[in-house]
């Protein structure tokens, strides 16, 4: 399918500088702090990114156009990312190199066994290493030749990216606090909490995620977990 992709016919050779130059990434991931990492890092490597928030948004994407690399979240709030990645693998007409990705340590497993040739961890903050991992999966004729310089450079995603996602989860308990919901949303603030280095919300998360068998302390812990959250929209606003 890359014939259909709107850059292909304008390939673009990658640099010593620019080594993922030519490439167009599709990035699955619902949250806006991750997402901007991911575009820093290809925008600093020469790709093209798209970005799905969801795996009803992918699959509209992947009707139009073949990406060069789909990097796919575990966790989605329309289902698991790893049926996108099997379904991916599976496909005959499948030319995308997969990755997942995810924040919770069973992430990796799920993804290679789906049929993800290679994994990125949560928080991903390593330009080398992001560039490195896909690197390591081109076929030679679409890698840089000659030495490139290592740069230990990590990237930092804009602050206004974590409001976004602050405000995401807001929006998602107040229409429902079911137990699926909650899942999601513990799932979803335990990556952005790691990615954000937030110790008391990442602290916050594991209590609801150690209590959910008790009704009472789960109910306790989703609203002092919504009160973080506003907390922290507030300061922002204010700021």
């Amino acid at each position: 399918m890359d014939d259909i992709d709107p850059f292909a016919l304008h390939m673009r050779q990658p640099t010593v500088s620019r080594p993922l130059l030519g490439l167009t990434v599709l990035v699955v991931e619902d949250s806006r702090f991750a997402s901007e990492a991911l575009r820093l890092m290809c925008l600093r490597s020469g790709a093209r990114i798209r970005r799905a928030d969801s795996l009803r948004s992918a699959r509209r994407h992947l009707k139009v156009y073949m990406p060069t690399v789909a990097i796919v979240d575990i966790g989605l709030r329309d289902g698991s990312g790893v049926e996108l990645i099997r379904d991916l693998s599976e496909s005959p007409g499948n030319t995308a190199i997969i990755f997942g990705m995810s924040g919770e340590t069973d992430g990796e497993m799920a993804a290679k066994r789906a049929g993800a040739v290679g994994f990125l961890a949560k928080p991903v903050t390593s330009l080398v290493e992001f560039q490195e991992l896909i690197l390591s999966h081109l076929p030679e004729d679409r890698r840089p030749t000659g030495l490139r310089p290592i740069s230990d450079e990590q990237i930092s995603p804009d602050p206004l990216a974590l409001q976004d996602d602050l405000a995401h989860v807001v929006d998602v308990l107040g229409n429902a606090r079911d137990p699926e919901t909650v899942n999601y949303v513990a799932q979803f603030l335990r990556s952005v909490a790691t990615s954000a280095n937030d110790a008391p919300l990442l602290k916050a998360v594991q209590a609801l995620q150690h209590g959910r068998e008790d009704a009472l302390h789960a109910s306790k812990a989703v609203e002092r977990l919504a009160g973080l959250v506003q907390e922290r929209l507030n300061h922002r606003s204010a700021v």
